[in-house]
């Protein structure tokens, strides 16, 4: 079984871990955003393929959620004490290795696909069912233009790692926009992955800065489109609310409500213009069904919560294999 997972860090990461134990036998290719990827002290940094990496590998901090368990910070100590900007974004010793060699792989030449190849290999070894690709080998950065009362115009355009890692996500968003993704173009590999898939899985990531820039690079949207196989999302907003991350400081910002139907909805049916067959939200937001089915979208409502891999395994499977039309709530 080929399933392909459209997905970003933290979140997709856990998704990912659930996806393993759904379908233990399958060949799970994942889709990462690069989007969030931004160059600091020279290197060159993509947080969530290491945050995905790391999780599969069962080495990533459970505490914090990204980065190297049993890390260090002396050279971030001896960074700051120079005082070489920035000192907002920790880098742990461990990571910076993997920073160093994808710089070092890049400037030589190697795309990003073989340089995450190379990278997941270490971790992950050469025989893992789970195939890593950047969504593009070209740089693409999201920025977020904010409201600054500072600023002569009453606004600025910051990176997404600034907004959210320094700035933690509290300056009112005005806009969003990915730079260099009209240029871009999908990844080796991205759009032939995608049409030989017998499932798509987009994970509930967060839909503006993770799903979207996988979305908007020339080529994927289409791919997704003409899959031969069912595409299934899922919401990872609850009662309103992100489980993880910043998606309703965003959402407001491309004009979607932080609600799991509009979320669906702003994806859209297959059967219009959208990418989605099936869209699957928590028990809690049950009563948004018949709205999602208004909008031409196959919907199930189940307990989202991905405490472990074998509960979000359950909703997996218990996504792929409902029946278009029923409405039952599962359990």
């Amino acid at each position: 079984m080929q399933i392909v997972v459209l997905a970003g860090g933290v979140g997709g990461s856990r998704f990912v871990r659930g996806v393993r134990s759904a379908y233990p036998g399958a060949e799970v290719t994942v889709i990462g955003n690069t989007a969030d990827d931004i160059t600091l002290h020279g290197l060159r940094i993509c947080p969530d393929l290491d945050t995905m990496t790391y999780a599969l590998a069962g080495a990533i901090d459970p505490e914090r959620g990204w980065g190297l368990a049993d890390e260090g910070w002396k050279v971030m100590a001896e960074l700051q004490a120079h005082q070489a900007e920035p000192t907002w974004f920790n880098l742990g010793d461990r990571d910076i290795a993997t920073h160093l060699i994808r710089t070092q792989m890049l400037a030589a030449g190697y795309p990003l696909s073989e340089v995450t190849r190379a990278l997941a290999q270490r971790w992950l070894g050469a025989d893992s069912p789970v195939t890593l690709l950047p969504m593009s080998e070209d740089r693409v950065e999201t920025h977020v233009r904010i409201r600054d009362e500072h600023s002569p115009s009453g606004q600025r355009v910051v990176h997404f790692q600034e907004f959210w890692v320094r700035l933690h996500a509290e300056p009112p968003v005005l806009g969003v926009v990915q730079v260099g993704i009209d240029e871009a173009r999908p990844a080796a590999g991205v759009l032939e992955t995608i049409a030989a898939a017998d499932l798509v899985l987009v994970a509930p990531s967060n839909p503006v800065v993770s799903i979207g820039p996988i979305l908007a690079v020339p080529g994927i949207r289409d791919a997704v489109r003409a899959a031969p196989a069912p595409v299934i999302g899922f919401s990872g907003i609850l009662s309103g609310a992100p489980v993880l991350g910043m998606a309703d400081k965003l959402l407001p910002a491309i004009g979607v409500e932080v609600d799991a139907a509009a979320v669906g909805l702003h994806y859209g049916s297959r059967h219009a213009d959208g990418v989605l067959d099936r869209w699957v939200v928590d028990s809690d937001d049950a009563a948004s069904l018949a709205r999602l089915h208004r909008g031409g979208l196959d919907a199930l409502a189940h307990p989202l919560l991905m405490t472990t891999p074998e509960l979000t395994a359950a909703f997996i499977r218990a996504a792929v294999d409902h029946t278009p039309g029923d409405d039952a709530l599962a359990s």
